[in-house]
């Protein structure tokens, strides 16, 4: 009588766990549909640019790190941007960028160093304004950095990788070539090419699609 009088709390236990399992079922696919749908907008830049379109670069402000030294082609548009402390994207409408990510830790970021200067030597003269987009890092190892490196283009700061996630950047070094009207036109993942600086500086002054490639190491942030 004991094991019949006990049946219908076993069926119910069991009931409850079968719903239990379901419920949590749900909630990973849930939870996996919301991973993919929300790393599109990582990829945003990327998709635009495989099908030839060039997006706007995202909008960001910073604290200017280092105002490096400027040629006179571009004392106009940087001097200004850079004089009060705190440089603004849409301050450099007007001049292409060439925008690097980077970090003192990045042991790539040091083998593409004397490239960027030299891209910068090049292409600061033609107008191309280089800008150092620096991210969780510390002031004193970024300075120090660029001093050992004999870095001399510009350099904002990003503490929390916050804008570097708005450009769908997942690790560093990477850079992105932006347009006078303030678009992205080319994206390298990895460390940078010397030709392939020159391919994208030339497509920011010209407005021209270029796409994305896939260069060297890169250190993983995530």
């Amino acid at each position: 009588m004991e094991a019949h009088a006990s049946t219908p709390s076993v069926e119910r236990r069991r009931a409850w766990a079968r719903w239990a399992i379901i419920g949590l079922v749900g909630l990973f696919i849930a939870l996996l549909v919301y991973g993919i749908e929300s790393k599109g907008p990582d990829d945003a830049i990327d998709d635009a640019l495989a099908e030839g379109r060039a997006p706007a670069a995202p909008a960001f402000t910073l604290e200017v790190l280092d105002s490096g030294q400027i040629p006179p082609t571009l004392r106009g548009p940087l001097g200004g941007a850079l004089g009060d402390g705190r440089l603004s994207l849409s301050e450099l409408r007007g001049t292409p960028v060439v925008l690097n990510l980077w970090a003192s830790w990045c042991t790539p970021c040091r083998e593409e160093a004397p490239r960027l200067e030299k891209g910068w030597e090049r292409w600061g003269r033609r107008g191309v304004a280089y800008l150092g987009l620096n991210i969780q890092d510390l002031r004193g190892d970024a300075r120090g950095f660029a001093e050992k490196f004999g870095i001399t283009h510009p350099s904002v700061r990003d503490a929390r990788r916050g804008v570097a996630d708005s450009y769908g950047a997942t690790g560093i070094p990477e850079t992105f070539f932006v347009d006078a009207r303030g678009r992205v036109v080319g994206h390298v993942i990895g460390v940078v090419a010397e030709r392939e600086l020159d391919v994208g500086a030339a497509a920011a002054r010209e407005g021209r699609v270029v796409g994305t490639i896939t260069g060297g190491r890169t250190f993983d942030v995530r």
